[in-house]
């Protein structure tokens, strides 16, 4: 970001939050209680999940299957009593104050990028280790360790699999970013005289 860039995110954050400073209290609230109530969902699942037997108590005989269900029922329970309310929520300040907002104020916080710019080259890594973890709970599918405990797993097992996904992702995405890398090269030659 460049120093000028720098100079006007401060400007319109001071203008922000002496023109807005009810909402962003009200914005910070929110956001503390959301998150408290994401972890009370939480610890209230964990406690709700080994007392119904949906997962075991020592994770010795925790399986795949039993992660990926405790993830899925999680999200499930965390989306209904975190996310949907927040969804509201968001829509109601968005109805209710920032339509309402007069035209120019709320043009000056969107061309002043109130909220900032995402840095595209710092989202990658989420999706990067999404993927392999996706590729891994693959292989131990096909591997045929679904049911099988993690106490029973070795670590060269667990390495090597992590490895092995990692291979093939290079491999499945390597392989047409060499091509169109190759090509746009080749097209980009020729232009040049």
């Amino acid at each position: 970001m460049t120093e000028h860039e720098l100079e006007q995110s401060e400007k319109i954050w001071k203008k922000f939050i002496k023109k807005q400073w009810k909402m962003l209290a009200l914005f910070i609230a929110a956001a503390i209680v959301s998150v408290i109530s994401a972890i009370l969902v939480f610890l209230w699942f964990v406690g709700d999940a080994q007392a119904t037997g949906l997962v075991p108590a020592t994770l010795n005989l925790w399986t795949i299957g039993y992660l990926v269900t405790f993830l899925l029922h999680l999200l499930f329970w965390e989306v209904l009593f975190i996310g949907i309310p927040v969804i509201i929520a968001i829509a109601a300040i968005y109805i209710l104050w920032w339509k309402k907002l007069p035209d120019e104020e709320r043009n000056e916080y969107r061309s002043g990028h109130l909220f900032g710019k995402r840095s595209r080259s710092r989202d990658g890594g989420g999706a990067i280790t999404f993927l392999v973890n996706i590729g891994f709970i693959i292989k131990v599918y096909l591997d045929s360790k679904w049911n099988v405990p993690f106490a029973t797993w070795t670590f060269d097992y667990l390495v090597y699999s992590y490895l092995w996904v990692i291979i093939w992702m290079v491999i499945i995405f390597g392989i047409p970013i060499v091509i169109g890398g190759s090509l746009w090269l080749r097209h980009e030659m020729k232009k040049t005289p």
